[in-house]
């Protein structure tokens, strides 16, 4: 297979998170005909309607490699210049699946076995493949997770906590604030506290940070409103617990904390040889919860242009990840 023609296969079919179906059509069929070059079974699970997780085993798999075929929005097809692969994707990760994809079949045709590959939907908002495949593992030992690492290996990777902050109060006429009570202000005030906390710190993963997302509420200009919500993403470098409990004791009853989402921070394996960095972003490992396997993280491409309308992968990096992986795989079976 040809790594970069594959990459923009996989661009040029729009796959959103919630509109799966096509792209994983595409990889069943690939794969399918990987499977049958190389006495395979296909697997395709449905974790949702229209939306399949696509399995590729070869032999009783010891080392799969998994990615996410979702994206977000919008969708751009693909480009190419002498350097990168653009569109909407390129890292974020179909490059990565189609270096999976082409170092699997260089593994193949070299008679190595006990492979898989597994590619799941929903990574860009619950992860909602993975968490389906954890239920249907496969005996694999280890678990070769792709996103942007710039083909480094992950020492880590920061987790997430994703939580609603909301206030109420009472509607009056705008020109008489004294006999209303305004949530928004009321908000405001808790969120500037929560800005100004200290959050813990790791040696490896760094700061934790906190992003407010959204900020909504109201109901008219010339109304006070009794009403406000905000929704906050933090991301930790432990299992949340302490983050949690400063949040609460900042807010301390002036509003409703709802913890919507909680991923814990990951320490991962790395292996001589390879160039390791920390990254600062979620991934679907926390969801599989080891039901494939020690996690390891590496793929092609920068985390920082995905999610942007800028968004590429070096040539290079894919074609070097092809290697990576290959070598990832021979020492794990080994």
């Amino acid at each position: 297979m040809n790594v970069f023609e594959l990459t923009h296969q996989l661009i040029n079919i729009e796959s959103i998170t919630g509109n799966e179906l096509a792209v994983g059509k595409l990889l069943a069929s690939i794969l399918q005909d990987l499977c049958d070059r190389f006495d395979g079974r296909l697997e395709i699970f449905e974790v949702e309607p229209n939306r399949n997780n696509v399995l590729a085993t070869f032999g009783d798999p010891i080392v799969t490699f998994s990615t996410h075929m979702d994206t977000v929005p919008p969708f751009f097809p693909s480009r190419e210049d002498e350097e990168f692969i653009w569109g909407r994707g390129a890292c974020d990760t179909k490059g990565i699946s189609a270096s999976m994809i082409t170092a699997v079949e260089a593994l193949l045709a070299d008679g190595v076995r006990n492979l898989a590959l597994l590619f799941v939907v929903g990574e860009e908002r619950n992860s909602a493949g993975a968490y389906f495949a954890a239920k249907t593992p496969r005996g694999s030992k280890y678990l070769i997770n792709g996103e942007p690492t710039e083909n480094q290996l992950a020492l880590g990777s920061k987790g997430a906590m994703r939580i609603e902050i909301e206030t109420s109060g009472r509607m009056s006429h705008s020109a008489y604030p004294e006999l209303g009570d305004s949530a928004i202000n009321k908000l405001l005030d808790v969120l500037q506290d929560i800005r100004a906390l200290e959050f813990p710190i790791d040696p490896v993963l760094g700061n934790s940070t906190v992003n407010i997302g959204t900020i909504t509420g109201g109901r008219a200009p010339n109304v006070v409103p009794d009403f406000a919500k905000a929704e906050l993403l933090i991301r930790l470098i432990d299992d949340g617990e302490r983050v949690r409990q400063i949040i609460d004791r900042c807010v301390n009853g002036r509003a409703t904390v709802r913890e919507m989402l909680r991923i814990p921070a990951l320490r991962l394996k790395s292996f001589d040889g390879f160039r390791t960095a920390v990254m600062k972003y979620t991934t679907d490992i926390p969801a599989f919860g080891g039901a494939w396997g020690e996690p390891l993280l590496i793929g092609p491409g920068t985390i920082h242009v995905a999610h942007t309308s800028e968004e590429r992968v070096p040539k290079r990096e894919l074609i070097e990840a092809v290697d990576l992986y290959q070598q990832l795989a021979r020492r794990l079976l080994a």
